[in-house]
């Protein structure tokens, strides 16, 4: 009760939670309004014979608004698509370097190219799907579009293309309003709002004996095994000791204290999963339109179920790993930094040794945080495929669903600390982090 009590005590708090959860259902509701000219039956008919291809990774991430090809069916993978190709462009172009390494303004200005290209990308986005929609038919011939031509595909473009812009929007206002990341907490949203459905229709399966209590019960411990698995990974990093030297300015001393430099297990995030399970399901993607028996055979070939698939998805996700690790986190300019500020690594000469210890250590943990990221991916496909599982509770979507939870948590606690009501905590802190 003293928690409740701190809790009702903090405006600013409670105000930011009501503007988080406002902003999200907005959100919601927006999935539920539907492009124009769209026979929605007809489409919800070609997305049940998708499952395991691009469309349903890409619904998952716009919480079933591809599905219904509502006003946010694009969701905010355009505003992340653009993120990455710019965190990307900033490690090859100097001059992009040269505004990160600005400071805010430099960031404000990164952010203003983002926006363009999402504007960009997302009207790209938007007449390529309102020309695949005039070719779509559903299984019994029906046409998607019921008056296909040049208006329909404009209205496409600028519906989806504003309904994007509105959701980076949203994101931003969420950010500096609200509490947590403001995209990632629209993909956590929509994520989570198909959990209630998938535990109706795990109840109704119990009930009609489809699938046994007893295994269900065993499924849920695994699933909350897994949940605290994917807490401490995530939590893990390893300690580098950092020496400041002495430094002595007039008659005072600075420096000498002792620190350390973190590295997280798994620097790269969710990223590497969503990268593999793109490239893999490119293929079926493509071979989903054309029934010729070449592209069946393609299709069974790049299926979950195949050994060949989960051998390339363990293989892509660890080189996905190293490679957004390697563009993110430069140990260069971390031990160049070190430098400046005279600090050094106990035992290890400054500069360019310092920087190959620092690649050798992430070097070693990014093998690891791969292998961790393949271990939650490729479990789920295989109870899904040998057990026969009727939801989808793990992979990808437990990643953002998990790691997202942990970031709002903290921010929570933050502001809780920052105003003194350790109370709400019951006298402990949330331990977002370990150490190994």
């Amino acid at each position: 009760m003293r928690g409740l009590d701190a809790f009702q005590n903090i405006p600013e708090l409670r105000r930011r939670l009501l503007f988080t959860f406002f902003m999200l259902l907005v959100c919601r509701i927006g999935i539920h309004i539907p492009v124009p000219g769209v026979n929605g039956k007809v489409l919800a008919e070609i997305f049940s014979q998708a499952r395991g291809t691009l469309l349903g990774l890409f619904d998952m991430f716009t919480g079933g608004g591809l599905y219904r090809l509502s006003v946010f069916a694009l969701g905010v993978m355009p505003y992340i698509s653009v993120a990455i190709i710019m965190e990307l462009l900033t490690a090859v172009v100097p001059k992009l370097e040269e505004l990160k390494k600005e400071g805010e303004l430099g960031r404000r200005k990164i952010t203003q190219y983002t926006r363009y290209g999402t504007v960009l990308l997302a009207f790209f986005q938007g007449f390529g799907i309102s020309f695949g929609l005039e070719t779509m038919r559903g299984p019994t011939g029906a046409l998607v579009v019921m008056n296909p031509g040049w208006s329909f595909r404009l209205l496409t473009a600028l519906t989806l293309c504003a309904g994007t812009v509105f959701l980076m929007w949203v994101g931003e206002q969420i950010t500096q309003k609200g509490i947590g990341e403001g995209i990632s907490l629209i993909i956590f949203a929509g994520i989570v709002a198909r959990i209630p459905a998938a535990v109706i229709n795990t109840v109704r399966l119990v009930r009609s004996g489809e699938l046994n209590l007893i295994f269900l019960i065993v499924l849920l411990v695994f699933m909350f095994l897994l949940v605290a698995f994917i807490v401490y990974m995530e939590g893990a990093q390893r300690r580098i000791p950092i020496q400041y030297a002495k430094q002595i300015r007039g008659r005072r001393m600075y420096g000498g204290q002792a620190t350390h430099l973190p590295i997280k297990l798994n620097t790269s995030g969710v990223i590497p999963p969503i990268f593999a399970s793109s490239v893999l399901m490119f293929p079926a993607t493509i071979a989903n339109f054309y029934q010729s028996p070449f592209m069946k055979k393609v299709a069974a070939f790049f299926s979950p179920s195949n050994i060949i698939y989960i051998i390339l998805y363990v293989a892509l996700i660890i080189f996905f790993a190293y490679f957004y690790t390697a563009i993110i986190f430069n140990p260069m300019d971390v031990a160049e930094n070190l430098r400046k500020f005279g600090g050094y690594i106990p035992g290890i000469r400054p500069g360019k040794k310092t920087a190959e210890y620092i690649d050798r250590i992430l070097s070693r943990l990014t093998f690891w945080g791969g292998l961790y990221l393949s271990f939650v991916c490729v479990v789920p496909i295989f109870l899904i495929r040998k057990f026969n599982v009727p939801f989808y509770f793990g992979g990808t979507a437990l990643l953002i669903v998990v790691g997202v939870a942990m970031d709002t948590l903290q921010r929570i606690e933050s502001h809780l600390i920052m105003r003194r009501y350790d109370a709400l905590m019951g006298g402990t802190r949330i331990r977002g982090r370990k150490y190994i």
